[in-house]
Formats: C-alpha cells, structure tokens, sequence
C-alpha cells in the first residue's frame, strides 16, 4: 500500500523558489515497483508524437485555472509521459502563456527528479530559452503547474512539417534557426546544465516585433546540471536524436555499463541541424526508424568518420552513407561547406572523436561572424554565396570565390549594377559593394568555358502515387509529400527564373561595356586619322625657286608615304570597330528582347495558383486524417479530391518541366553562344586597340623625324640665306625674296604644328593604352 500523500501548498514567483522549492512537491513514502537503478528513465520518444499518431482523447474537456491563470483543455499544445502543455492566459491582463500540468505519473519520480526542472529553469534567463514566469497548481487536483511564456509560432519541428519545408529551411530561416540554437546552448554550457533531449520539438518559434524569428529551447524535464568533466548514466531523449551509446540502452534495452558526458547533446544538435538542412533525418533504415530499431541503431554505430548521413533504400539492403548534404538542400554551396564539417566532427559516435562544446560554440561562431557577398558566375552561369569575414581583406574574398567557382584570382573581373569594380586586394573586405540574393556581383572570367547552370534534382522524382482504395491516414501522407514536391518546384521555377534574369543582365552590361570601349577606341582612331590627313605643305619646300635637290628633301617625301600608309591602316582600324559596333547592337537587342520575355513569364504564377488549389485539399485531408471514418458521400468527396489533386499536380509538373526546365536549358545554350560572342569581340577589340597604338606610335615616330628634317631645312635655308648676303648682296632687290621669305615663315610654323601633332600622338597612345585598364571601382 502506498502511504499517504502529503501536500504543501505554496504559490511563489520566480525569485522565491529557491529556499521553497521542496515545499512545492507531493512527499511520498516509498513507493513500490520504482526502479532504483534507472529511476530517470522514460520512455523513448517522450512528448512526441510519431508522424499520423494522434493525441490521446481527453478523458473530459473543461477548464482548467490555477490562483492566477486559466485554460481550456482543448487548447492542447503539446503531451508527454509526465505533463501536458496547454494554452493559457492571465485572469487579470488576459496575457497568453503557456503552462505545463504534471499528471499523476509524474510523482512517481524521485523528489530530486521532480524538482530539477524547476531548479535548472530558476537558473536560465536567455532570449533564447523559454522563460518561466511562476510555479502554481490547479484548484482542484492540486497538480503542478509550470507557467511559462507562450511561443505562438509553434515548433521547430511544425515548421519543417510544414509542406513548405519539405526539402529543409531557407537559408536565411536556418542560420536563424543555427544563431539561436548555439547561443541558447552557450547559456545552458555556461550555467552548467545538459538538456538531453534537443530536437525539433522541443525548440519554440516566436515571432519578433520586426517579423523576424526567434527560436527559444524548452522542456527542461531531462535536463540536470553536469560539468564538462562529469558523466551520467540515466537515460533520457527521443529515439531518433538519441546518441548510439543512449539508443543502445533506452531503445534496444541492452544492458551496459557506459556513463555518458555532455557531448550526448551535441549528437543531438547535429541530427536536429541536418534535418533543418534537409527536411529528413541523417539515418534512415528500410521501413523506418521506429520500425527497424536493429538497423536504426547499425547505421549510427558503423557510420564511417566523416560521414553525415546513412541510409538502407531496401530491405536487407546495403548502406548507404553520404559525406555531403543532398542536391534537394536549399542551402548554398558557400554555407554547406561550412556546415558540413560540423557535423561529420559532432556525428561521431566515439566520445573520444566528437568535438567539445568549445570547439562547436567557436566553429558555429565563426560561421555566424561571416558575411555573405552574392556572386553570380556569368561564365558558369551560377549564384554563389561566399562567406567571409568582414575584416578580411579582398585577396581572402578572391581566394574564397576560386574555391567555389575554380576561376583563377586574376581571371576575375567583377561588375555591380552595370558598373565595373576594381578590387584591390590589399583592401579589407568592406570595401565591396553591399550584395543581396537579387542584387550579386556579376563575376565575369577572362577564360571563357561552358556555362554548366543550376544542378537540381527534378521533383517528380519525389512524388508518390495514392493509392486507390481510401486510407484517411496514407492520403494525407501522400498529399503531403505531393505538396512538399510542389512546393520544390516552384523554388526551383523562382531560382530557374531568376538565373536567366542574371544572365541576360550581365550579358547586357558586358556588351554595354563594349560598346563604351568601340567608341572610346573609334575617338582616337578618328583623331589620329584627322592629323595624319591634314596636309603639312612639305610640297611647298620643293616647289620654291632656287631650292637645290637635298637628300632631306627626298626624306621628307618618305615620311610622307609612310603617314599615308598608316592612315590606311587606321581606316581599316575604323571600319573594324564600325563593324564590331554593329555586331553588338544586334547583339543588345537580342539581349533586351530576351529580358521581356523573363519578365513577361508568367510560370511562376501558374505553379502558385496550383499549389494553392492543392493546398485547401491537402488542408482538408489533415483534417479528416483525425477521423475515424467517413460517411458515404464525404467518401465520395474525398475521393474526387484525391483526383482533382493528383491532375492540379500532373498540370503543376507539366508548368515546370516545359515553361521552367526547358527555358532555362535553352537560355543556357543561347547563354554559351553569347557568352563565346563577347569572348570573341573583347579579344578582337584587344587586337585592334594594340594595333591602334601601334600606329599611333609608329606616326609619332614619323611626325618626331619629319619634325627634325624640317627643323634642319628651316635652318639651313636661313643660314644659306646669310651667308649669300654677306658676299653679294644683290645689286637691284632692295628686299629679300619673297619666295624665300614666305618659306622661312611657313617652315617655322610647320615646325611647331610638327610638334603640336606629336604631342597629340602622344595623348592619343595614353588614351589607347587606358582602355586596356580597367577604370577606378564606383562608389558602393
């Protein structure tokens, strides 16, 4: 017989619970049948809920209240094997909380068991961790109640069941997801507290003041304080986060003697992040985890180092393991290889292998200290997502974006809305201009190659069939996966769609830029064809009366043949670039009429509307999943709507395969002949640029020479002009010559215009060779 139970009755808030906290408590006597070896064992799986199974049906559905607080008992948030949590909310403020009711079975524990969550929770105050606002009880049953604050957004573990979430988190949700988990688990490191039982469910969402997600950790009922150095042996936690060591116990039930430290927590953490990733747990056997416990608890043990995942596709099948997060993951390339390492080093299975808690806090940190720069590779024709620290320096960031994208550092040129940014590597990293996913660098490589584009898996691949007799439970189960499915693609429809847009658009700014350069070189072509027409009047030197044959003379007349053979070649020069220029208007054009039609793509929408319409029958089989049958015409009903759904997915599939997938394919072909085009015209335009200041050095040279013949002309006329003065001067000319003295003045003028033109050479090759640097970076 059990001895009589005595009660205390005491209401306290927060502060006060310490010094009264046994005083809260049932006070049993001894109480047969209680294993005093394991007496922290429950039952695996506690407070969850295998996928279909339903909450057991209340015995009565009332209200509820303790001094402070009321509730109804059909606002059920959660139930475990020791407490239900409802919905509640304060009799004076009408504020929502959450409070938690032990029932009965729950006094069956040690004192020291019952009263540890309480202790453990009076010790946490974290944004991160579900606050507790006050101990009570009920008026009646006198039964416990945690008051805590009340996540309105449901769980973790809702948002990945979530038909949206079928293939994992966002990225942006998830680093949130990451940022809150590590920083929550910091706190309980710190104070000193083990939780042993982390998973999805037990990770609260609530929405912050901006919008934004906030996700706290909660139920400390396994939870006790365990220093770094400290082992325990009870069992605690649910089947499919348990570490091996646990599982063998808790699950297989086999006896061992092994003690467990606070590494256990980071296994969990490890499978709750791969199924945020993902959408799936990492270890999966044939038929399941609850049903193939043997294989369930194979797989996690003989998991190779440095894998991530493990799965059994058929029965007594092989494993499978995977050292990379699956292609459905929406996660980027940039964050998974962050990731991935994380995990193989926290999913091992031998304790002496496993990082520490310092070692998963500093790497997660360093992951969440990053800052993401966009980067669409116009020449793969891929979005990148480089994470890199704000005070690198730029030489760090173009090593980051060869890992990803194996385009060598000086093969990279970037543009930002059009404009071209020169990054200087001995810069921090700050200085690149802000990014978004909409709004990336467009990295343009020097080295042309074939746009490879997205690798994606096709989502008809993961959509199941319904089977043709009515199964309430099978149909929501296959709807679901349906939706998730759906849901992908249109994901997928969005990113496709978008690809092509920055595509097309980097294009555009690439012709744009060449375009600048052909008329840029075309000016100082024109220019330099201007001076070398323009007449020097050398004739005149031969045609003055009196003027002796001089070899200088003969000179002059070769130069003049040589600057006419460089104006053709100029002229050559500038009908090429006149041709080029032609060639890339075409191209533009082509260009903008290509954007119209992304713009005016209206696929996306299409694939909405079906999801949508899919959405309020998979809503309605959700709903009919809770019932035990249904009548005859809602059978009927249901099964129209298995139809209805299974055509709004085949219309769905047919929108993405035909007005997604073969768009996309065919932009990238258009993309790689383009892409060659402007390979092609940068090389051609290079070519022509070098032999424009060639030619333009080569006049130089030819104006410099003529320049000197003309000098020596000019002064020899009047030196000989001199000397002829001196030793008869003429006996009938009170003047000199006109002849003479007008070719004096024109020389000396046509010395200086010599000069003048040199010096215009001069700035022409300065302007030439300018274009081949790139211009200072715009202002970001």
């Amino acid at each position: 017989m059990l001895q009589s139970w005595r009660f205390v009755v005491v209401w306290l808030t927060l502060p006060d619970l310490g010094p009264f906290l046994q005083a809260l408590f049932l006070l049993p006597g001894t109480i047969p049948g209680l294993d005093a070896k394991n007496p922290e064992f429950s039952v695996p799986g506690r407070g969850n809920r295998e996928k279909g199974q339903k909450w057991p049906a209340s015995q009565g559905q009332e209200m509820q209240s303790t001094i402070n607080y009321l509730w109804h008992t059909d606002d059920l948030l959660g139930q475990g094997a020791t407490a239900s949590v409802y919905k509640a909310r304060n009799k004076k403020s009408g504020e929502l909380v959450a409070v938690k009711v032990f029932n009965t079975a729950s006094y069956l524990r040690p004192l020291e068991v019952q009263v540890r969550e309480f202790e453990v929770l009076r010790k946490l105050n974290h944004q991160n961790i579900v606050k507790l606002f006050a101990v009570e009880e009920t008026g009646g049953s006198r039964q416990k109640v945690l008051v805590m604050e009340y996540c309105s957004s449901g769980s973790l573990l809702s948002v990945l069941e979530s038909p949206e979430n079928a293939f994992g988190l966002p990225e942006e949700e998830f680093l949130v997801v990451l940022r809150c988990v590590v920083a929550g688990m910091n706190h309980l490191r710190e104070n000193g507290i083990v939780h042993r039982d982390i998973k999805p469910g037990n990770i609260m969402r609530l929405m912050g003041e901006e919008g934004q997600s906030i996700y706290k950790l909660t139920d400390f009922g396994a939870a006790r304080e365990l220093d770094d150095d400290e082992k325990f042996v009870s069992v605690y936690g649910t089947e499919e986060y348990l570490h091996p060591d646990m599982y063998e116990r808790a699950v297989l039930r086999k006896p061992q003697q092994k003690t467990f430290g606070v590494s256990v927590d980071l296994w969990s953490i490890g499978v709750t992040l791969y199924h945020a990733a993902t959408g799936s747990l990492p270890f999966v056997p044939f038929g399941g985890p609850r049903r193939n416990k043997e294989m369930m608890y194979r797989i996690t043990t003989e998991k190779p180092s440095g894998a991530i995942a493990g799965t059994q596709q058929q029965e007594n099948g092989p494993l499978e393991w995977s050292y990379s997060l699956p292609i459905t993951c929406r996660l980027s390339m940039g964050l998974q290889s962050q990731l991935v390492p994380i995990l193989a080093n926290i999913l091992e299975v031998e304790q002496a292998k496993c990082w520490g808690f310092d070692q998963f806090f500093a790497e997660t940190s360093d992951i969440l200290q990053r800052v993401v720069v966009h980067v669409f590779s116009l020449s793969q024709a891929v979005l990148h997502h480089v994470y890199i620290h704000a005070h690198n320096t730029i030489a760090i960031f173009l090593e980051a974006v060869y890992e990803q994208t194996r385009i060598a550092p000086q093969h990279q040129k970037f543009l930002f809305e059009g404009h071209l940014c020169v990054l200087e590597p001995s810069l921090s990293a700050q200085h690149i201009a802000h990014t978004t996913a909409s709004s990336p660098l467009t990295l343009f490589s020097m080295a042309s190659e074939t746009p490879k584009g997205l690798a994606f898996r096709d989502p008809a691949q993961d959509i199941p069939k319904f089977f043709p007799k009515v199964d309430l439970q099978a149909d929501y189960t296959t709807a679901k996966s349906v939706l998730g499915a759906g849901y992908q693609a249109l994901w997928l429809a969005r990113t496709l769609l978008a690809g092509q847009e920055f595509m097309f658009r980097g294009l555009h700014w690439c012709v744009e830029m060449l375009q600048a350069t052909c008329r840029q070189t075309l000016e100082v072509t024109r220019m330099a064809l201007l001076f070398l027409s323009s007449s020097l009047g050398t004739e005149r030197c031969s045609s003055v009366a009196g003027m002796p044959e001089m070899q200088e003379l003969k000179r002059v007349t070769e130069l003049r043949a040589k600057r006419g053979g460089l104006a053709e070649a100029l002229s050559r020069c500038s009908y090429s670039i006149t041709e080029t220029q032609m060639s890339l208007s075409n191209l533009s054009s082509e260009l903008v009429k290509n954007r119209d039609q992304v713009h005016a793509d209206r696929s996306i929408q299409q694939i909405q509307c079906c999801l949508d319409k899919m959405n309020l029958i998979y809503k309605q089989f959700k709903k009919s999943r809770m019932r035990p049958g249904l009548g005859y015409n809602e059978e009927q009903i249901h099964k129209l709507d298995k139809v209805n759904f299974s055509h709004l997915a085949k219309r769905l599939l047919k929108v993405f395969q035909e007005k997604c997938v073969q768009k996309y394919q065919t932009s990238l072909v258009t993309h790689g002949r383009w892409m060659r085009k402007v390979h092609e015209t940068r090389n051609h335009l290079r070519m022509v640029g070098c032999s424009v200041a060639a030619y333009n050095t080569e006049a130089q040279g030819v104006q410099e020479s003529l320049s000197k013949v003309l000098d020596w002309l000019c002064h020899q006329l009047l030196q000989d002009r001199t000397k002829e003065a001196q030793v008869s001067p003429p006996p009938t000319a009170a003047y000199p010559s006109p002849a003479l003295t007008d070719l004096v003045l024109h020389m000396q003028e046509l010395c200086e215009e010599v000069k003048l033109l040199a010096f215009d050479l001069q700035d022409n090759n300065r302007i030439i060779e300018g274009l081949s640097r790139p211009p200072s970076a715009p202002d970001s």
